[in-house]
């Protein structure tokens, strides 16, 4: 965004240097990129009073000059403009002068005359296309005076970098807004004097009865209004208009079309000029394009594309046809040209995301889309309206017909947010006054009512979207105290012996969280919290409860998400795109959805996912082959559990099939037995395979097994578990194995089951460390196995002796095969 300080200082009375301004616009969070000098090519080029001119004696189209800039002598130039004359004020580029497209001027020689200099055209000097004679100055202009300080043009532009969230700065306005604010000046509007003609011919006329303003969805366009000129006479702008466009980098088309564009810059409202007599009927109709598809697939626009129609792309139609692509770009079939007498003059707010789609698959950028897609002050739309149609007016002679043609299905509605000084002051780190507070809140234009002097409440003005919640207000005060002078201070901690230690808290759980899944081999991904709607829709995850962004990056990130699956299956099409097939991932990070109760209208859940594709282990010796599958992210699973002491001999997690998974297929749920077997069962999390077409849509030719798991949930369980300290052991143990034979489908649990009712004394730990299958049936199944069990015995406070291990050992092998069919 370009910012003229001449134009800045019509706003505000500014008088200090432009980098005091670029450094307080920055530490306001308005980042000041560039201070340029737009007419810096022609800084050098003078003001020239031809004393004398005469034809050539070699050369009937060229003419000698005897040009007076100020110097001792008068310059010779020769000059092939046929316009140029005794006694006119010129343009005068002198010897040694660097043209703006690149030539230098030297002294020549033509046609056997010297020449000292150029006398320049308009096209030479870069201010406009015209080059049919040279540029002819006011005559009472000083010889020898620099050009740019003749014609007052612009030395002094700041380029400002403008964040998403602030469109009220997309104009000179919100700029003037910023600096009233920094350094505590007045904010002058400018004077509106708007003169209105009630007859158009003989008869009397009012607008709002001659065009009908039809819009088919308040959602889409809030409001429309339009204004009507006559007897326009297009041409030319005044030389101010066209120098004020210039200095920010916008090109001088025509006076209406110029008006346009000065009003866009300097109050940041798009405007759209019609020819009125190329409109069919005497009706304005807002609607998308689906209704009307088939009769009108394509419009041309401006710059003479034809550009191709989706059903949700927003039109303005006359009574018959599309002659704009609302927000975007206007109709060939409607634009102002030369022989333009009647105008009509739009004004709309549009809906953002419907303007950024159809500029962005259109590749269609443009100034008025750019703010469409930001947000546009509805309140102030009239102003700039009724500003343009004066302006208009005032260049091009036209009238502007009595009233406005008007429709606004959905009026803005005020906002009121609560302010709490101490609640902003604790957040800050700040110690700010009332008196402060309520001045910075007055000066961004909110109403401030703090009858209650703990909670005011505070309503914030039209052109300020991004003020939302209190917070929000917060963060304006903060800003223009000044984001640098909040001192680097350390937050005051109390800490006790007795207090949580850092591991318990919410941080650091996650921190444990992540260095045992590294621990566990797996490699850590890291993705936006924003994705696209697609991505969701893909996932087959439900519509309700997305929260959409409102200024988005891009496409592909403009919902935040509502499950931690999409970023990890987008890795995992980044890393095959890349040639690294055998993934072992997981991330710890929060997923949204949309709360109405909750402060930040969305309730965050910090989830962990796990994710396993190809190959088991990614070097073959010595390690087993094979591809990754459900035993490899439940043994993770069963891992963390056993970690935080979640899962024991006496609790196993349950692993119960669930069918209709929105995107696993199996899907197996993980729950945790209730308390004492009294409470419903406890859902960790879910596990299972990425349905196959899922799958191929992130180029994965082979299965992808996922685990989505509740990481809030784990932490408030593990906090729930209650940590027993126990000696290190100081005798040493007794081991003994005992294989047992066993039919087939006894489970090794069972027998676990049945040597612990036995109850051996001093027994310390069991375990299963081996399985043999000797036996198989005519079909190749085996009907008996072999599990071996060892067992651990230990006294705590002396060595055990063989005799007394016999003896408990004995008990385990005479008792097992009475409650089980086994043979020892």
């Amino acid at each position: 965004m370009f910012i003229s300080l001449q134009w800045l200082r019509e706003f505000v009375p500014y008088t200090g240097s432009v980098k005091d301004l670029a450094d307080r616009l920055t530490m306001q969070g308005l980042e000041v990129e560039a201070i340029l000098d737009p007419f810096e090519s022609i800084a050098k080029i003078v003001v020239g009073h031809v004393v004398d001119c005469a034809r050539h004696p070699e050369a009937e189209k060229l003419s000698v000059c005897s040009v007076d800039v100020g110097a001792a002598e008068l310059l010779p130039i020769v000059c092939g403009a046929p316009n140029v004359a005794t006694g006119q004020k010129v343009p005068v580029a002198l010897l040694g002068t660097t043209m703006p497209g690149g030539m230098e001027i030297k002294k020549a020689k033509l046609r056997g005359v010297v020449s000292c200099g150029m006398i320049c055209s308009e096209r030479e000097l870069g201010l406009s296309e015209e080059h049919a004679g040279i540029m002819v100055l006011p005559a009472g202009l000083r010889p020898g005076q620099l050009l740019t300080e003749a014609l007052g043009l612009e030395r002094e532009v700041i380029e400002v970098s403008i964040t998403p969230n602030r469109a009220d700065c997309l104009s000179v306005l919100g700029i003037a807004r910023e600096a009233a604010l920094g350094f505590g000046l007045p904010l002058t509007m400018p004077a509106l004097n708007l003169v209105e003609d009630a007859a158009a011919g003989d008869a009397p006329v009012d607008v709002a009865g001659l065009v009908r303003i039809d819009i088919a969805d308040p959602e889409l366009c809030p409001v429309y209004r339009a204004r009507v000129l006559t007897g326009a006479k297009i041409g030319k702008s005044p030389d101010w208009l066209r120098y004020r466009l210039l200095a920010i980098g916008q090109r001088p088309i025509s006076n209406i079309v110029d008006v346009t564009n000065y009003i866009l810059m300097e109050l940041g409202q798009p405007l759209h000029a019609f020819d009125r007599s190329l409109l069919k009927g005497d009706v304005i109709r807002v609607a998308p394009a689906q209704p009307y598809l088939m009769d009108a697939p394509s419009i041309t626009t401006l710059d003479g594309q034809e550009r191709k129609l989706l059903g949700s792309d927003l039109l303005i139609w006359d009574a018959e046809r599309p002659v704009a692509l609302a927000g975007v770009m206007g109709g060939a079939n409607s634009s102002i040209s030369d022989a333009s007498t009647e105008v009509l003059l739009e004004c709309a707010i549009f809906r953002p995301g419907t303007i950024r789609k159809t500029a962005r698959r259109l590749a269609l950028p443009s100034e008025a889309s750019y703010r469409f897609e930001r947000g546009v002050d509805q309140v102030g739309s009239l102003f700039a309206l009724e500003r343009a149609a004066q302006l208009m007016a005032e260049v091009s002679g036209a009238k502007v017909l009595t009233g406005i043609a008007m429709s606004e299905p959905k009026p803005w509605a005020d906002r009121s947010h609560i302010f709490r000084l101490e609640r902003c002051n604790a957040l800050l780190g700040l110690t700010l006054t009332a008196d402060f507070c309520r001045t910075t809140l007055i000066g961004l234009g909110c109403g401030v009512d703090d009858t209650d002097p703990a909670c005011w409440q505070v309503s914030s003005p039209s052109h300020r979207l991004d003020l939302e919640r209190e917070v929000d207000l917060f963060e304006e005060c903060g800003r223009v105290h000044g984001l640098d002078r909040i001192p680097a201070v350390l937050p005051k901690i109390s800490k006790s012996l007795e207090s949580v230690q850092m591991s318990d808290t919410e941080f650091g759980f996650l921190q444990g969280l992540k260095a045992w899944a590294v621990g566990a081999g797996l490699r850590e991904a890291i993705n936006y919290s924003f994705v696209g709607t697609e991505d969701l829709d893909r996932l087959n995850l439900p519509a309700s409860g997305r929260i959409q962004i409102a200024n988005p990056l891009s496409e592909d990130q403009n919902v935040l998400r509502t499950e931690i699956a999409p970023g990890l299956l987008n890795n995992v099409r980044h890393n095959l795109s890349q040639g690294n097939a055998s993934l072992r991932l997981f991330e710890v990070a929060k997923a949204f959805v949309a709360d109405t109760t909750s402060d930040t209208s969305a309730r965050e859940n910090s989830r962990l996912g796990l994710l396993v594709h190809g190959a088991r282990h990614s070097q073959e010796w010595p390690w087993e082959q094979g591809e990754a599958d459900y035993l490899d992210v439940k043994g993770l699973v069963e891992n963390l559990l056993t970690h935080y002491r979640l899962a024991s001999q006496k609790t196993v997690a349950a692993y119960v099939l669930e069918p209709g998974h929105p995107y696993l297929e199996p899907c197996v749920r993980v729950e945790l037995p209730g308390t004492a077997g009294k409470d419903e069962p406890t859902l960790i999390g879910r596990i299972g395979r990425v349905q196959p077409k899922i799958a191929d849509a992130y180029h994965a030719r082979k299965d992808v097994w996922l685990a989505d798991l509740d990481a809030d949930l784990l932490r408030s369980l593990s906090r729930a578990t209650t940590p027993v300290f126990r000696s290190l052991p100081k005798f040493p143990p007794v081991r003994r194995d005992v294989t047992v034979i066993c039919p087939a489908t006894l489970k090794s649990q069972d027998v676990e089951a049945a040597i612990r009712d036995i109850r051996p004394k001093l027994l310390e730990s069991l375990a299963l460390v081996a399985v043999y299958a000797p036996d198989a049936n005519d079909s190749g199944t085996p009907t008996e196995r072999n599990l071996t069990f060892r067992l651990t015995y230990r006294h705590a406070e002396r060595t055990l002796v063989d005799k007394e291990v016999d003896k408990e050992h004995g008990k385990v092998l005479s008792g097992l095969p009475q409650k089980l069919p086994v043979r020892i």
